[in-house]
């Protein structure tokens, strides 16, 4: 081989746990050997100490510890009784758990339309969806809100529209936990917000789980019991019909280290997302954010039009540098979901998106040197 070759780039993780993993060090593993010496691994301390120390961070009066972001879902709808013939509106433009937990209680999502500028829900749709599901014989019982790539929905705008239609509010908000609107935090702006811990959120944990946040003192009891197969005051009393929905104790112990870092990440993602808006804003479509959100960047998304996008990802790659797509098929094209009602007008917006997203890699530990390199990257294919 030549010695003067040109090496291949290295290649950049998309996101870099194993960055957060070499910060915190000796912490992660003391608190899962406290676990494994008390071997608790259900229920154990640690699942109730995260409890506390979540609802302190956002300010709910209820936090509750799950298995997953998609459970959280769930156990709410059934929580809220909402099944066979009610009807949940929600936007297409998010992963399938958010339309997945609707048909898994037998309910039925009615897609919607997002903004175009933030991707969240569009405020002014809401009211075609319900239409729709009146026409289809359905009955309108929910809201389900999706704080996409970070970003919270417009709550302001919102909830006023679901109290008028007598929806109840659900905030989906599994890429968002850590961002606030007017200083108001998620876990705090519907009556109930859901949360993931998957590895890839802001906020991970080493597996699955998630939360669910309330200050509704009797929707919170009923999550508790119906997490732990509908128990009612002993464990072999269970007093309505219930599933398996616990979070790890094991998990919950990573996530009370990872919690105690998570407003300094929140600030670098912060930093990173300015960074790149400075920087691409003249070549591609870059995120905006108003001044009475924050954001927490479980994504950072841009838009390229005029069908370069998948040139874009095949260079970008060319140079050890990942891409994603979030999300090329909304869920109203997607096989499990193609029979569902589709608000009035349609879903123009959702569509335009799908052809022209593209995420770059965002995460806490992203150094501007490594930044740089794929500014440069992206500058050099759209120019």
């Amino acid at each position: 081989m030549n010695q003067h070759a040109r090496l291949d780039p290295a290649p950049i993780p998309f996101i870099d746990v194993a960055a957060q993993r070499r910060r915190l060090g000796s912490r992660i593993d003391d608190a899962i050997k406290r676990v494994t010496d008390h071997c608790q691994f259900i229920n154990g301390p640690e699942v109730f100490a995260l409890e506390k120390d979540l609802a302190g961070f956002c300010g709910a009066r209820h936090a509750i510890g799950v298995a997953s972001g998609t459970d959280a879902l769930v156990l709410v709808l059934m929580a809220k009784g909402i099944g066979a013939g009610d009807a949940v509106i929600c936007p297409s433009f998010t992963y399938a758990a958010t339309p997945e937990s609707i048909a898994l209680v037998g309910a039925t999502p009615v897609f919607s339309d997002v903004n175009e500028t933030t991707f969240n829900i569009d405020p002014a749709g809401i009211e075609k969806a319900v239409a729709t599901a009146k026409r289809a014989g359905l009955k309108p019982k929910a809201l389900m809100t999706v704080d996409l790539f970070g970003l919270p929905a417009d709550y302001d705008a919102i909830n006023p529209v679901a109290q008028r239609l007598g929806l109840y509010v659900i905030d989906d908000a599994a890429q968002s936990f850590g961002a606030d609107t007017k200083g108001s935090k998620i876990g705090t702006l519907a009556p109930v917000t859901t949360t993931s811990f998957f590895p890839a959120k802001p906020l991970g944990c080493y597996g699955d789980g998630g939360a669910v946040f309330t200050d509704d003192d009797t929707l919170a009891d009923m999550i508790r019991s119906l997490r732990n197969h509908g128990q009612g005051t002993d464990r072999y009393d269970n007093v309505r019909v219930g599933m398996t929905g616990r979070l790890d104790t094991i998990q919950a112990a990573v996530l009370i280290e990872k919690l105690k870092i998570f407003p300094e990440e929140i600030v670098a993602r912060e930093r990173i997302a300015r960074r790149y808006n400075a920087k691409l804003a003249d070549v591609v479509k870059v995120p905006h954010i108003a001044n009475e959100h924050s954001c927490v960047w479980a994504q950072y998304t841009v838009r390229v039009s005029g069908g370069r996008r998948d040139a874009l990802a095949t260079a970008l790659r060319a140079q050890g540098i990942p891409t994603a797509m979030y999300y090329p098929k909304p869920c109203h094209a997607q096989g499990a979901y193609r029979d569902r009602p589709v608000a009035d007008g349609g879903l123009a917006v959702t569509e335009r998106l799908a052809t022209d997203v593209i995420s770059l890699p965002m995460h806490a530990y992203l150094d501007e040197a490594t930044q740089d390199r794929i500014v440069a990257a992206v500058r050099g294919a759209m120019l």
